[in-house]
């Protein structure tokens, strides 16, 4: 049980790291607005984010300039606890992890 925990929090975080490179970028992946925009998805690389249920393996997107920055990491650094029982407290209802993402995304 306590695995399905992490991985479904690892899930939700990297879910949330691409839909705010998504939003970053202005366009949704293979859509036709982002060809020759000069910066585009340019894979990811990994991180690890410790928690009170275990190492998360995060994948960092990039872009292709460069010019990304992530806002979730610091978010999650800062209060780690708060964001993990909410997001685990969502789940636990049956919000899906694409349903989170969109909601700590707004937040």
């Amino acid at each position: 049980m306590h695995e399905l925990f992490r991985q479904s929090l690892e899930d939700a975080i990297n879910l949330l790291l691409e839909s705010e490179r998504t939003v970053f970028l202005n366009y949704e992946k293979w859509k036709v607005k982002g060809y020759n925009t000069g910066n585009s998805r340019n894979g990811y690389y990994s991180r690890t984010l410790s928690t009170e249920y275990g190492t998360l393996h995060l994948k960092i997107p990039r872009g292709r300039l460069g010019l990304f920055d992530i806002k979730t990491l610091e978010s999650l650094q800062e209060a780690p606890a708060h964001l993990e029982k909410m997001i685990i407290l969502m789940y636990q209802k049956g919000v899906t992890t694409r349903d989170i993402s969109e909601l700590i995304e707004k937040m």
